[in-house]
C-alpha cells in the first residue's frame, strides 16, 4: 500500500482499535503497533502521525509501559491520548499525579478554540468530552500550551505546536465525545499534512494488482461460510483471478431461511469455480440426540472439516489457500502475521492436509465496517454485505437441547419474521446484533377454544462497540407487540415469545 501511514502505538488501552478506525473513517490508513516496536523500525516505515493510546497503569509507576525520549526528537507529529497524553508529559518533563477527583464519564470541557485540535467551526468552546482517568497532569512540560481544561482536571490538553507534539486526557475516539472525529481529523490534516487517500476505491484495484501479481498461473481454494468476510474475501478474489478460484460453500443445514440459496445466487454471475455441498443429511446424522452446546460445536466442527476435505480432494494440488482474515484478527494475535492457519469462524481448523504453497489474506488490514464497503465496492449485494454476525454452527447453538428437522423448521420462520419486522421499523443498522432462540421450555397457552403446550421463543437483540461487553437493545415496545404476534400466529408450535434484556457480561450475547 502506497497510502500515508499513521502509526497507533498501543499502551494497553480498550480503545487501541477503535481509535485505529477512527483514523481510517478520515481517510487516512493506520495501523496498530506494540509501543515496545523499536524506533529505527517506525522510522523506517516513514508514517506521517503517531497516535499514543490510553492505557490501565499510572506513568509513575517503574513496571507500567514507557517509551524512549528520542521518538519526540523524531519530528514526526505525535498525539498523545489518556495515557498517551500522561506519559508524554511525564517523559517530557512535567508532572503526573494522583486525582483529588477522578474523572469518569461525560464531562463539561472547555476549548481553546485556536488550537489546531479544536479549530473546527462545528465544536463549540464548551462541550462534553469522555474521560477515564485517575491520574491528572499537575504541570504541563516546558513549552508546552494548555488548551483545554476541566472543572477537576487542569491539563485536559497541551501541545506544543513547533516540536508537532498534541496530547488530550480524554477519549476523542468514542462517540460519547462531542465533535472527537473532528478533533482526530485535525490532528491528522492540520497538523500531519494527511490528504485522506485511503478509499476502498483505491485498496481494491491495489489488493487486485497485488493478488494476481502473486497467484500467477496458480490455483486458490477458498472454504466460502457465506459470511461478510469470506463473502467480500471471495468476490475480491474472483475479480483478481477468476475461474482459478474455487469456493467451496459447506452448506451444514444450519443457514437461516433462504441464506443458502441467497449466497449461491450472490455468486452465480462470478466467473470462478463455486461449489455447494448440501451437507445437511450428514450434520444431522452425527447430530443425533446430542443436547449439549460443547458438544454440538465439536461436532459440527469436524464433520465441516470431512465435508471440505472430501471435496477438496478431487481438485487434487492448490497453490494457495485463501482466507478472510481480518485485521482485529491479526491485532489480536499479537504476533502481527497471520501465519497460523485461522479456525473457521466459530466452527473449527481447517484441515492440514491441503496441500498449498501459501496463504493468501486480501482482507487482513480492513476493519469489519471497511470489509463492508468494500464488499458494496464490489457490486456484492446488500442483504448479504449487511448480514448479521453468525456463528459457524448456525441455528444448531441457537436451538437449545437436541436439534430436529421440526425445531429447525420453526427457528428459521421464527427468525425471518424478527429480522424481516427489524428491518421494516428502520433498526437494522442500528443494532448490532439480533436473533431468534428457539428454547427447549414448553408453556401453557390459549388458541382460538383450546390449550396448547408449545414451545417459548426468546428474541435477542444487542448493541457493542466490540463485542466483548453489549447492552440489550432499546426494541419499542409496538415492534417487539408486532413480532410477538406474528410470530405466533404464523409459525407453528410456539405460544409465548420472550425478550432478552441482560447485558454482555453477565450473559454471553449467544445463548450456548
Amino acid at each position: 500500500m502506497e497510502n500515508q501511514l499513521v502509526l497507533v502505538l498501543d499502551f494497553g488501552g480498550q480503545y487501541n482499535q477503535l481509535i485505529a478506525r477512527r483514523v481510517r473513517e478520515c481517510g487516512v490508513y493506520c495501523e496498530v503497533i506494540r509501543y515496545t516496536t523499536p524506533l529505527e523500525e517506525i522510522a523506517a516505515r516513514k508514517p506521517v502521525g503517531i497516535i499514543f493510546t490510553g492505557g490501565p497503569n499510572s506513568v509513575y509507576d517503574e513496571k507500567s509501559p514507557h517509551i524512549a525520549k528520542e521518538i519526540f526528537e523524531m519530528g514526526i507529529p505525535i498525539l498523545g491520548i489518556c495515557y498517551g497524553c500522561q506519559l508524554m508529559a511525564y517523559t517530557l518533563g512535567g508532572k503526573v499525579a494522583t486525582c483529588t477527583t477522578s474523572e469518569y464519564g461525560k464531562t463539561e470541557t472547555i476549548y481553546d478554540k485556536s488550537s489546531a485540535l479544536f479549530s473546527s467551526e462545528e465544536l463549540p468552546e464548551q462541550a462534553i468530552s469522555w474521560m477515564s482517568h485517575t491520574d491528572y497532569i499537575s504541570e504541563a512540560p516546558e513549552g508546552f500550551t494548555i488548551t483545554a481544561h476541566t472543572e477537576n482536571c487542569p491539563v485536559a490538553a497541551m501541545e506544543n505546536p513547533e516540536r508537532k507534539l498534541y496530547a488530550v486526557q480524554f477519549h476523542p475516539e468514542v462517540n460519547h465525545t462531542q465533535q472527537g472525529l473532528t478533533m482526530l481529523d485535525g490532528f491528522l490534516k492540520n497538523v500531519c499534512g494527511c490528504t485522506g487517500d485511503w478509499t476502498m476505491g483505491n485498496y481494491a484495484k491495489t489488493a487486485i494488482a497485488q493478488i494476481r501479481e502473486k497467484v500467477g498461473d496458480g490455483r486458490v481454494l477458498l472454504a466460502l461460510s457465506g459470511g461478510v468476510d469470506s463473502s467480500v474475501c471471495a468476490a475480491l478474489l474472483s475479480r483478481a483471478v477468476g475461474k482459478k478460484l474455487t469456493c467451496i460453500f459447506v452448506d451444514h443445514g444450519f443457514l437461516r431461511k433462504n441464506e443458502g440459496d441467497e449466497v449461491e445466487a450472490a455468486f452465480a454471475d462470478k466467473d470462478i469455480n463455486f461449489i455447494r455441498v448440501n451437507a445437511k443429511a450428514a450434520f444431522m446424522e452425527k447430530l443425533n440426540g446430542v443436547s449439549d452446546p460443547e458438544t454440538k460445536r465439536k461436532t459440527i466442527g469436524e464433520e465441516f472439516i470431512r465435508a471440505f476435505e472430501r471435496e477438496s480432494k478431487k481438485l487434487g494440488t492448490v497453490d494457495f489457500l485463501a482466507q478472510g482474515t481480518i485485521y482485529p484478527d491479526v491485532i489480536e494475535s499479537g504476533t502481527g502475521d497471520a501465519a497460523v492457519i485461522k479456525s473457521h469462524h466459530n466452527v473449527g481448523g481447517l484441515p492440514d492436509y491441503v496441500d498449498f504453497q501459501e496463504i493468501i489474506e486480501p482482507l487482513r488490514l480492513l476493519f469489519k465496517d471497511e470489509v463492508r464497503q468494500l464488499g458494496i465496492e464490489l457490486g456484492l449485494p446488500e442483504n448479504l454485505v449487511w448480514r448479521q454476525p453468525f456463528p459457524g454452527p448456525g441455528l444448531a447453538i441457537r436451538i437449545i437441547g437436541e436439534i430436529t428437522d421440526e425445531k429447525l423448521s420453526i427457528l428459521q420462520d421464527a427468525d425471518w419474521i424478527f429480522r424481516e419486522e427489524i428491518a421494516k421499523a428502520g433498526l437494522d443498522r442500528s443494532i448490532h446484533q439480533y436473533f431468534a432462540v428457539l428454547t427447549n421450555m414448553r408453556s401453557v397457552g390459549v388458541m382460538g377454544d383450546g390449550r396448547t403446550y408449545d414451545y417459548t421463543l426468546a428474541l435477542r437483540g444487542v448493541t457493542t462497540t466490540d463485542f466483548m461487553t453489549a447492552d440489550f437493545a432499546r426494541i419499542p415496545y409496538e415492534v417487539l407487540e408486532v413480532i410477538s404476534a406474528r410470530i405466533v400466529n404464523e409459525v407453528k408450535n410456539i405460544n409465548r415469545v420472550v425478550y432478552d434484556i441482560t447485558t454482555k457480561p453477565p450473559a454471553t450475547i449467544e445463548w450456548e
